[in-house]
This record gives structure tokens, C-alpha cells and sequence, in this order.
């Protein structure tokens, strides 16, 4: 399935428009630094741009600032949470706060979603 130009665009831009949060989380996922998984940043997947993807997990970890706490917020991103779970995308969010001050609590919460115990 091809990916709409204007989406790749705004993809690029969001690489190029990270957060503090987004900054530091990445500099833990990228290259294979979380037990080996491969993560992209700002993925296209249908329509929608993923802060983090997993492709081998089927897993996307959104990060959230102030501007997700508005009630009409909150609607779209339960709506959206639900069309990629019925896509086969597990969503992880957390709030920007939480990647800062307490990195090793998310990285475990990341990790138990990766290898999830059986």
C-alpha cells in the first residue's frame, strides 16, 4: 500500500520538529539499542503518522504533550487507537512528563509490551 506524498511530507517535518521527549526517547531506540527491536520514528501506517513503530512487534509508542488532554483530543486519539488495534497495531502512549523525569519506568513499559509474558 503506497503512502500519500503529503503524508511522507509531514512525516519528514515531524522528524524534523521533535520534542525534547521524542529526542531523548529515540536515543534509546534507535539502532536496535532496546533488546535488539527496530524502531522507526514518525511512521506512516495508515493515515496516520506514529510517533514510534515497531514493524516486528506490530507496536507504536505515542507521545503526548498538554495538547492531548482536551476532551475533543482525547475522542480522536481513542478513535485512532482503535483503527490501528484493528490493524493489528498495539498503542503505547506516554506523557512527554513521564519520558523525562522517569525514563526507566517507560523503557519497562515499552519493553513487557515488546516480550509480553506468556
Amino acid at each position: 500500500m503506497s503512502v500519500p506524498p503529503e503524508l511522507l511530507i509531514f512525516a519528514k517535518q515531524f522528524r524534523q520538529g521533535q520534542t525534547d521527549a521524542e529526542r531523548l526517547l529515540w536515543q534509546v531506540l534507535r539502532g536496535r539499542n532496546l533488546k535488539g527491536f527496530k524502531f522507526r520514528r514518525q511512521h506512516p501506517v495508515g493515515g496516520y503518522i506514529l510517533d514510534f513503530y515497531c514493524h516486528d512487534a506490530r507496536l507504536a509508542i505515542e507521545l503526548d504533550g498538554g495538547g492531548h488532554n482536551t476532551d475533543k483530543q482525547k475522542l480522536y486519539d481513542d478513535e485512532r487507537t482503535k483503527i490501528l488495534n484493528g490493524a493489528g497495531i498495539k498503542i503505547i502512549r506516554f506523557w512527554n512528563h513521564d519520558v523525562l523525569t522517569s525514563l526507566e519506568s517507560v523503557l519497562d513499559e515499552i519493553y513487557r509490551a515488546l516480550v509480553p509474558k506468556d
